[in-house]
């Protein structure tokens, strides 16, 4: 039975021709790929990418690796400079003690000096993360050898360097950054030679930026893309995926209208918070392309359209950002087709919440 609404449903046959064209794409230049599953946090999506040729998968916390961990997705990095602390030391060599091959990030010689006293060297491997423009984290490209001698003097298997370009998340700055991460990993991998340990692994990546790395002369060897499996509003907004290929929506109910105006009962606990400066709402409809969300709160959403549906109609609204609204949700229902009355399957979010 459909659940009510507020609901996030999956349709399953754009959700696959979607991880099968990143797949696809990926081989076709030779590049590995490791989607980054905190977008999704499902163990059956997980599955479906690694069944599609993925070589593993990426996580952003120790917690999301425990849940991907115990059912047996076990090739796992943790892409994220962790400032390792004996709880999270405990929990990762309970990981590989049980047979999970995983790696970590790291960006200063401090942070893989306290993975070295934790006592995970000879454990986990190291991978080391460079700035590639978006300055968050991440060290100097150029300062990449001497984090990654750091880790090898400390007795951990140094994989190589990983970048995220997020500035790509951006209008016309897809190529940009794309470019830019290129460079970037292009001198850490060339300061990691430098100092005698050739990088085995160089990642990058984001689903903004995917596209144009691959059509780039460069040292990359695996991408992470994480939203390109189920799309957003981000990405229908910066031309990544056009609406016909968005996979993911929140089903919500109309519950007021006035002309010109509709408001739906899917609020911020159901669709996230996020709003990007360029944005021009606070998320999509589908099936009404002109349609903006102009306001948001707890349990309402408020949406400016000319052709409002009348009251009780379900509508699908396009999350900004769905690795937020899949944090929110319990379930996840996946549909093979949007008229279907019954879910194919329910899947529980099995990584909600798990931060730490």
């Amino acid at each position: 039975m459909i659940p009510g609404t507020p609901y996030l449903a999956i349709d399953l046959e754009r959700m696959q021709a979607n991880i099968a064209r990143v797949a696809d794409a990926a081989t076709a230049r030779g590049v590995a790929l490791r989607p980054h599953a905190k977008t999704h946090k499902c163990i059956e999506i997980g599955r479906m990418q690694l069944a599609a040729g993925a070589a593993g998968l990426s996580v952003a916390t120790v917690g999301e690796a425990e849940v991907f961990a115990a059912a047996g997705l076990d090739d796992l990095f943790i892409a994220y400079p962790l400032w390792i602390d004996p709880d999270r030391a405990a929990r990762l060599s309970a990981m590989v003690a049980r047979g999970a091959a995983i790696s970590v990030g790291a960006d200063s010689a401090a942070g893989v000096d306290r993975l070295g006293r934790a006592g995970l060297a000879g454990r986990v491997a190291v991978r080391v993360e460079v700035d590639a423009g978006h300055h968050r984290s991440g060290c100097d490209p150029g300062d990449a050898g001497e984090v990654a001698a750091a880790a090898a003097n400390a007795g951990f298997e140094v994989e190589g360097v990983f970048a995220f370009p997020g500035h790509a998340y951006a209008p016309d700055a897809r190529a940009t950054a794309a470019v830019q991460e290129a460079e970037a990993l292009t001198t850490a991998a060339a300061a990691m030679w430098s100092v005698g340990l050739p990088p085995r692994v160089v990642s990058g990546g984001s689903t903004p930026s995917y596209d144009a790395s691959l059509g780039l002369t460069s040292p990359v060897t695996e991408l992470r893309p994480g939203v390109s499996a189920l799309g957003d509003a981000q990405q229908w907004e910066l031309g990544v995926l056009a609406p016909d290929q968005v996979a993911l929506t929140c089903h919500a109910t109309v519950i007021s209208a006035r002309p010109g105006r509709i408001v739906v009962d899917a609020g911020s606990k159901a669709l996230g918070a996020d709003r990007a400066p360029w944005a021009t709402g606070f998320g999509r409809l589908l099936d009404h392309p002109d349609a903006r969300i102009v306001l948001l709160s707890e349990h309402h959403a408020v949406v400016e359209l000319d052709d409002a549906p009348p009251l009780g109609t379900r509508v699908r609204v396009v999350p900004n950002h769905v690795c937020s609204a899949v944090n929110l949700a319990d379930e996840l229902f996946a549909f093979h087709a949007a008229e279907d009355l019954e879910p194919a399957a329910r899947w529980r979010v099995a990584a909600r919440g798990r931060n730490s």
